[in-house]
């Protein structure tokens, strides 16, 4: 049995009654030495001195050993580690079965793994998926599964219950090929929400900067890989991995000693154990000089900025509570951290601007990240690393490392709240062999860290000349402003799952004419004079609302009418007319009449059938920007700006000239937001190119999907379908 001893500290508000008592105390305590120096000293003093001495708060005493409570520790014979903490207070218990090993690589299946831990709770051998959620909301319980391990926890009396459940994913997984097959269109699908959010972009390129696509940290999923996994691969894994040998069960709750050891040796003594394999991995290292890597996001009206490398620092290092406190000083979860103070209380840059350094066992980061306004990203970024420069040249104050400190203090005391924090802890003492009285002595080490010791972690850790400042935003409106902050005077730029760009095929292209671009698009879909001869089009598209089958149903004819219906779940949920001189939308039972304004402009744009037709006209700016990437497709990109001024870009492929790309910002409820169109599957209708699916990001939390289900041209249509009253 190990135990860890806590003695439980309580501070308590002081009143003044309560200072003049404890003073008095103090008084009488002659036998105190100390304190009877403070009383001779208080006997010298002016009026003026004693109403200060009287204002000043003591002084903190010493931090002592905290008694965390008891842990029990004990091992079967194959290898399954156990870990008991006995928690009486509730009649509920849990049950944590967490494997040991280093994560591995996945190569061209990136996310192989932890594909194989859901699915292990999709169905075994003796039940289907549906049985064990049935089984498992019965008991009220919860169950979970992941690449990493099992979680379960009950009602005591419905352990043994459970745990049959619980055993039962852990031996027999089916690992069924429909569950698996389903898990692999929700994957893609989140892959595709998420290639457009800034902020997981910028996870995935700074995890590519920070440890190279060769770590396992630096694998960044892509719907290729997804497409590319192989349910052999899950169950390969399954098989290396699950393991008694390579496993911790961490019980947590009302059970005994006696109770945990015969359930335990009940539910996994017969579980076999066998070789699992560890692999090894060469620590990354930080870039040579500071190195700016840009992702454009065209329409973006804000910047993400990550300045990030990776750092050694494992869990339980000497360097780990200094180099903590030493950068809860820069920016880390307290509001008084100097990246909030200066970037958003003194400039108003941004919201919130903070900074974390990592520990684990592998490699650790450091990593400092704000989002910000577009024409403020360069001043941002010099700021960033103004403050990284003060932590490393200048002390800092007692003052504010004592706020620190005393910050972490309260975070670490409101954690032992938790029973689930000693087993955690018990556990990190085992898996990263720290000393027993690791987290009993934690108050006093940190209040032992000094003014001295956090310049020599910043000196250690913090490296603005060495650091990778990755910027997520408008290339356009930021990236050549980044220039000076790069050793070498080049930016490096990439997309949205850390592939690096090859920026050097615009320079070859020279000078493009954009309306050379727009002319040989309006040729490749059929040519001029062809879309000319086209009166009228209908068209129906389809997509999926919330599980259910939507529907688009649009009419167009020359001049500038259009009338167009969505349809879900059965009614019209908006209709939409145009003819030209009024605009009118309804939705649901309401309507609108314009014949001027915004509405009525942006109507007007979409009722023409092929608006790069207006785009040769002298109103018209088409502006070349570049040669960027849609999907595997090098594209001209180029930049629209109407006789209004308002701004799209649009990407045409270099090799077929077809438009694959829009992207447009557009405001909602005071609120702009950034619409992004890829058109793909181009199909000939009537000698005409038109792209048959549509995928739109920015409007729903999930890309819209839409394809052309039907499409006529120069079919008849009434004139009284464009009517307005």
């Amino acid at each position: 049995m190990t135990t860890i001893k806590f003695e439980h500290l309580k501070q308590k508000a002081m009143t003044k009654k309560h200072i003049i008592y404890l003073l008095s105390f103090f008084i009488l305590a002659a036998c105190n030495k100390q304190t009877a120096s403070v009383v001779e000293e208080a006997k010298d003093m002016t009026m003026e001195s004693k109403e200060e001495f009287r204002s000043m708060a003591p002084k903190a005493g010493e931090a002592r050993p905290i008694n965390l409570g008891t842990y029990e520790n004990f091992q079967l014979d194959n290898g399954l580690d156990v870990i008991l903490v006995e928690n009486h207070k509730l009649p509920r218990v849990s049950f944590q079965l967490s494997l040991n090993h280093n994560p591995i690589t996945e190569g061209d299946q990136v996310g192989f793994v932890s594909m194989a831990g859901d699915l292990m709770a999709t169905g075994t051998s003796n039940r289907t998926k549906a049985e064990i959620d049935a089984a498992v909301d019965f008991l009220g319980a919860r169950l979970n599964t992941s690449s990493r391990g099992v979680f379960a926890s009950c009602l005591t009396k419905h352990q043994d219950a459970l745990l049959d459940v619980f055993t039962d994913v852990l031996y027999n997984p089916s690992f069924p090929e429909s569950e698996f097959e389903k898990l692999k269109k929700q994957t893609i699908s989140g892959i595709q929400s998420s290639r457009t959010d800034p902020n997981a972009i910028a996870g995935n390129v700074a995890s590519v900067l920070r440890y190279g696509k060769d770590h396992p940290y630096g694998e960044v999923q892509t719907e290729k890989h997804v497409e590319n996994i192989s349910l052999e691969s899950c169950k390969n894994y399954y098989n290396s991995y699950f393991k008694p040998n390579n496993a911790s069960l961490i019980i947590v709750g009302d059970i005994t000693l006696e109770q945990a050891k015969k359930v335990v040796m009940e539910k996994f003594g017969s579980w076999q154990s066998s070789e699992v394999k560890d692999v090894n991995y060469d620590m990354p290292k930080s870039p040579d000089g500071a190195q700016v890597a840009f992702v454009n996001k065209d329409g973006a009206v804000q910047s993400v900025i990550n300045i990030t490398y990776p750092v050694d620092l494992k869990p339980g290092a000497p360097d780990a509570i200094p180099a903590s406190v030493m950068n809860s000083i820069l920016g880390g979860g307290i509001f008084s951290g100097r990246l909030m103070q200066n970037l958003r209380e003194d400039k108003a840059y941004t919201y919130g601007a903070r900074s974390s350094l990592s520990r684990d066992r592998l490699v650790g980061n450091f990593n400092a990240f704000a989002s910000v306004r577009n024409e403020v990203t360069d001043s941002s970024v010099h700021e960033f690393l103004f403050e990284m420069n003060r932590l490393i040249s200048e002390d800092v104050s007692e003052e504010d490392l004592q706020l620190v400190k005393n910050s972490m203090t309260g975070s670490f005391a409101r954690s032992l709240e938790s029973p689930q924090t000693i087993a955690r802890f018990a556990r990190n003492i085992k898996r990263f062999n720290l000393p027993q009285d690791y987290y009993a002595t934690y108050l006093q080490k940190l209040n032992a860290v000094s003014v001295a010791d956090i310049k020599a972690m910043a000196m250690k850790y913090i490296k603005p000349d060495n650091a990778n400042i990755l910027v997520v935003g408008s290339k356009d409106d930021v990236a050549e402003k980044l220039l000076r902050f790069d050793t070498d005077g080049e930016i490096d730029y990439y997309d949205a799952f850390g592939n690096i760009l090859d920026m050097s095929k615009a320079a070859a292209l020279g000078d493009v004419d954009g309306k050379t671009v727009i002319s040989d698009y309006l040729d490749a879909i059929g040519g001029k004079e062809k879309l000319m001869s086209i009166n009228t089009m209908s068209q129906k598209m389809e997509f999926d609302m919330m599980g259910q089958t939507a529907s688009i149903e649009s009419k167009m004819k020359n001049p500038s009418k259009m009338a167009f219906k969505v349809n879900a779940m059965g009614m019209v949920m908006q209709e939409v007319k145009f003819n030209g001189e009024k605009a009118q939308m309804s939705q649901m039972g309401q309507s609108k009449t314009y014949t001027e304004g915004a509405e009525f402009d942006g109507l007007a744009k979409q009722a023409q059938m092929f608006p790069q037709m207006s785009y040769m006209d002298e109103a018209y700016t088409v502006e070349f920007k570049g040669v960027e990437k849609v999907g595997d497709s090098d594209c001209y990109k180029l930049k629209i700006t109407d006789p209004n001024g308002d701004v799209k870009t649009e990407f045409y492929s270099l090799e077929k000239n077809l438009l694959l790309k829009s992207v447009e910002t557009d405001e909602a409820n005071g609120q702009q937001m950034t619409i992004s169109t890829e058109y793909k599957d181009y199909q000939v209708v009537d000698g005409v190119s038109f792209p048959h699916t549509m995928v739109t990001t920015g409007m729903m939390p999930v890309p819209m999907e839409m394809k052309v289900v039907s499409l006529e041209l120069n079919n008849e249509i009434d004139d009284a379908t464009f009517n307005i009253e």
